[in-house]
């Protein structure tokens, strides 16, 4: 019995794909990771998705008619728990592929758009985001790159920042300006950019823990046809907020599982070896903390889920919430990591993927955090003035 066919009974479901992680993931995967090169990176990356794919859970919960399975979110949780329990690897090439792209492209995109775009990612297909800009990446409506209609086309000119793994990507989510006498959320437009278009050039940006995983996009006379317009014209900013909500529920929740999983091991493997910082009682009191934030995320990460299915979902503060507190949460055990490990904990991996095998690595990644999908401070206005009515100053 194959995977999916096992669906309609969830404890065969969860079994079918215990089954499958202990036969296709390689053992040593995450040693081999921690002194790969960029490209052997991204080649285990590809090799990753195109196992997925081969059993159906490279895209299990989109509609069958888009190369989906239509697996409920019942089935989508107990995937991602699947993976984060295995501790298998992460499509972190295919995020924007997985989780922005359809939540854009299926309430938004038209037909003809989804029937070529979605099947495309169970291919191997990338995709990037080009909405932050210079001057402008925590106040998303002030962007100024610029979008003229020429005939059947529109000619783009301008500059994005802070793109995951654009310098991979097929294809772009892309945020213009095509009104600009317009208020600043208004005239805004969303397009399909085809990455190899004369005219991109993409430039790795290298971040402080040593990898190139975002890159800067210098847009000079890009044509994009009129048909790749998701939305209306100047009502892009609407169909962002798709993409933007997109990325709160399943992806957050296996990123809590799999930390729970990390720190549970890292635990055992202390307590095995009689680890020093363990009979330090402000250590061990400060890591038990970790443990009961960590939980109660879990929790909120469990409304985030259920309150996504409901209509109000969009005006919910919760995933601000949820996001604000494991991203700040993530710091301090880096940091607590960082401060055990003395003078080893010093030296990072580029690519190392070990949980907390790296801790110097960690403690600067874990930074980012607080920045991606809406710096932290964004965050907190989102709480003060649609959770508790405070007034903007």
């Amino acid at each position: 019995m194959s995977i999916l066919d096992a669906q309609h009974d969830l404890s065969a479901f969860r079994q079918a794909i215990r089954d499958w992680l202990a036969e296709v993931v390689p053992p040593d995967w995450k040693a081999r990771m921690a002194r790969a090169s960029n490209e052997e990176y991204i080649a285990f990356q590809r090799w990753w998705m195109a196992e997925r794919s081969k059993v159906g859970l490279a895209i299990p919960h989109w509609p069958k008619e888009y190369g989906g399975a239509g697996l409920s979110q019942r089935h989508l949780i107990a995937v991602a728990d699947e993976m984060a329990r295995a501790d298998a690897p992460q499509n972190r090439l295919f995020t924007i592929s997985l989780i922005h792209m359809p939540g854009t492209l299926l309430p938004h995109g038209t037909e003809a758009q989804k029937r070529r775009y979605l099947s495309g990612v169970a291919n191997g297909e990338v995709w990037c985001q080009g909405f932050s800009e210079p001057n402008s990446g925590s106040d998303l409506a002030s962007l100024r790159c610029r979008a003229v209609r020429d005939g059947d086309h529109y000619v783009i000119n301008g500059q994005k920042i802070w793109s995951s793994n654009s310098m991979y990507a097929d294809h772009c989510l892309l945020l213009t300006r095509t009104d600009p006498n317009a208020q600043k959320h208004r005239g805004i437009t969303y397009f399909i950019m085809d990455m190899r278009s004369p005219g991109v050039e993409v430039r790795p940006i290298r971040q402080a823990n040593g990898r190139a995983e975002f890159g800067e996009l210098f847009l000079t006379d890009v044509r994009i046809p009129a048909e790749n317009m998701i939305g209306a014209e100047n009502d892009g900013w609407r169909v962002a907020q798709a993409t933007l909500a997109s990325e709160r529920g399943v992806i957050s929740f296996e990123g809590g599982e799999r930390q729970r999983y990390e720190i549970e091991a890292f635990y055992r493997n202390s307590l095995k070896v009689g680890a020093a910082w363990l009979k330090d009682a402000q250590l061990h009191r400060e890591f038990v903390s970790f443990l009961a934030e960590m939980q109660a995320a879990r929790r909120l990460l469990r409304r985030v889920l259920e309150e996504s299915e409901t209509q109000g979902a969009s005006a919910s503060v919760l995933p601000s919430i949820v996001k604000l507190s494991s991203t700040v949460l993530r710091q301090r055990i880096c940091s607590f990591m960082v401060r055990i490990s003395g003078m080893d904990g010093q030296a990072f991996a580029l690519l190392a993927e070990e949980p907390f095998g790296s801790p110097m690595f960690d403690f600067l990644s874990a930074f980012s955090g607080t920045i991606a999908g809406g710096t932290n401070e964004i965050q907190r206005n989102i709480v003060a003035e649609r959770g508790l009515g405070m007034p903007r100053v």
